[in-house]
């Protein structure tokens, strides 16, 4: 059991990759609505204000975009905290590595799909059908997580 959370696990190692692109979308997100507020002259607080050339300009919170990349961004932090959780104590149940490996596939690519159908923005139910997915993965993973400590 001391090997189940090492890199010599492939399924750990699956685990680690699929977790860290994740979680390396969702740290993206926060330089990505940074750029977009300096590029609309957009900001949420009075001293980025003064960021502007415009000193007159007064916080706003209604610039589309920006919400949108928030939102997107927010949904993310829901999402894949839970996963990474979930998916560490999943990894310690020592699943079938194909199994998880699907699992773990098919959560990022939920995750990135779900913020090409936020930002684009593609028409409903496709963000939600894309959501609904990876929170299936992560359903699944505490089902067999749950199923697990109550042995």
């Amino acid at each position: 059991m001391s090997d189940v959370l090492s890199f010599g696990n492939p399924v750990f190692q699956q685990f680690a990759l699929y977790s860290g692109l994740v979680i390396g979308k969702t740290l993206l997100m926060g330089p990505i609505t940074s750029f977009f507020r300096l590029r609309h002259d957009t900001y949420s607080n009075e001293e980025d204000c003064k960021l502007s050339k415009d000193k007159a300009l007064k916080p706003r919170f209604d610039d589309r975009t920006i919400e949108r990349i928030r939102r997107c961004h927010q949904n993310d932090m829901e999402n894949v905290i839970p996963f990474v959780l979930f998916g560490l104590f999943y990894v310690a149940t020592e699943p079938y590595p194909e199994v998880a490996s699907i699992l773990f596939k098919t959560f990022a690519a939920s995750r990135f799909l779900h913020t090409l159908c936020y930002m684009v923005p593609l028409p409903q139910p496709s963000r939600f059908v894309c959501f609904l997915t990876g929170a299936g993965v992560t359903g699944a993973m505490a089902f067999r997580v749950l199923m697990f400590s109550s042995l």
